[in-house]
């Protein structure tokens, strides 16, 4: 069994701000247009959304990240 994860590479991330328009579930805005995402396992539910929003990040630094459950 495995859990996903959203993770921002925040070197990588130029505040573009588009993934927070694909997947506002989950992602907000800090005063300076980068991401803030939950640390928690993604919802099952929003899956497809994650995945858009990775796909559109212009510098992919937006990464869906898989790790077992123990």
């Amino acid at each position: 069994m495995t859990e996903t994860r959203l993770t921002v590479d925040p070197i990588g991330c130029r505040a573009h701000g588009l993934c927070a328009e694909v997947l506002p579930e989950l992602i907000d805005l800090d005063e300076w247009g980068y991401p803030i995402v939950d640390r928690q396992p993604l919802p099952a539910h929003l899956t497809a959304e994650a995945r858009q929003a990775a796909a559109a990040c212009p510098t992919l630094a937006l990464k869906l990240t898989r790790t077992p459950v123990p």
